[in-house]
């Protein structure tokens, strides 16, 4: 057993509505020792994401986190102790290490992080799971056209800004959703985006109509809801949903109605869903792939970064409120 201990963070609450501080309780346990076959690691970063709201809720395809269990996530970590051939002192890896400074994990659940990822937090953004999330909606799912208008909610996260910005690499026309000023200005300014809407001072169906006065060809939805029903609404002929995430349904037991059929069938649209467990066969090709995009400056990116895991119930709420800007990570 090393000297130390293990700061873990836990639910405490089981929230009704938006989480707050007091729904999380930190704790200390002892350094866990790698058992054989195993390997000790030591949280670098954790990623904070909404669908951990869905966890919390027993509505996530991932499974439920109740009251007293340790809250889950990705994180990358350094090898302290192998007891695996596969991996030695001072390896970076990814895994689901949890809300915790310190975990014990089996050789195949270690993924190595590329080399070529710098700096090493990337791997849970861009060119982690967000980033490969937006690869296969637009890769695989959005059935891509050269001058598509592409609509994305939420697109200041990792999810939007990168679904954005490989459609337009794609030879897209790019509109954004977002909540403030400032995350309207950087899409554009900085992400290249054609146009961004704040949908909290502006009127989400008219702006969207000026900007995209032909209709929507491709709407990449992170929020559900309402905004989802004002988007399906302008739809163009042919058009393609992907269906991604539910913002507007984390923090509530109460599910909200969906968009009208009809707007699906007067624009005999496709709409599919998203999950990107079913494209992790693609990780290797997503990254051969943006890497260069990255380094040729074709891909911009944002993170919110906050330092000491007993502040991420705070970044976590803060997530959930929609005050973060660009990626949520916790630096251990």
């Amino acid at each position: 057993m090393m000297d130390g201990k293990n700061l873990q963070i836990r639910l405490k609450n089981r929230p009704d509505g938006p989480p707050s501080i007091g729904d999380f309780e930190v704790f200390e346990a002892d350094i866990p020792d790698a058992g054989e076959g195993e390997v000790l690691c030591r949280t670098l970063y954790l990623s904070l994401d909404p669908y951990m709201r869905g966890q919390i809720s027993g509505r996530h395809i991932s499974g439920t986190i109740l009251p007293g269990d340790m809250m889950r996530g990705e994180t990358i970590s350094e090898v302290v102790t192998s007891h695996h051939a596969d991996f030695k002192a001072g390896d970076r890896v990814a895994h689901h290490g949890g809300w915790q400074g310190w975990s014990v994990a089996k050789a195949d659940e270690l993924v190595p992080v590329d080399r070529r990822i710098m700096p090493p937090s990337l791997a849970l953004g861009m060119l982690g799971m967000p980033g490969l999330t937006a690869y296969a909606g637009m890769i695989y799912l959005a059935e891509l056209k050269k001058g598509d208008n592409l609509v994305v909610s939420a697109a200041s996260g990792a999810v939007g800004s990168m679904v954005g910005q490989i459609a337009g690499i794609m030879g897209c026309r790019v509109v954004g959703i977002a909540g403030a000023d400032e995350k309207c200005r950087w899409l554009r300014e900085e992400a290249g985006f054609a146009d961004c809407i704040n949908y909290k001072t502006q009127d989400l169906a008219a702006a969207l109509k000026e900007s995209c006065p032909d209709g929507v060809d491709v709407y990449f939805d992170n929020v559900g809801g309402d905004m989802l029903d004002i988007v399906m609404g302008q739809l163009a002929l042919g058009a393609r949903v992907v269906l991604c995430g539910l913002m507007a349904q984390y923090n509530t037991d109460v599910i909200p109605p969906g968009p009208n059929p009809a707007t699906i069938i007067k624009a005999r649209a496709t709409v599919r869903g998203l999950v990107v467990y079913d494209f992790f066969d693609k990780k290797q090709e997503f990254l051969d792939r943006v890497i260069p995009w990255v380094d040729q400056g074709l891909i911009s990116y944002r993170e919110d970064v906050t330092g000491g895991l007993e502040n991420a119930p705070a970044a976590f709420v803060r997530l959930m409120s929609g005050k973060n800007f660009g990626k949520t990570i916790i630096r251990v």
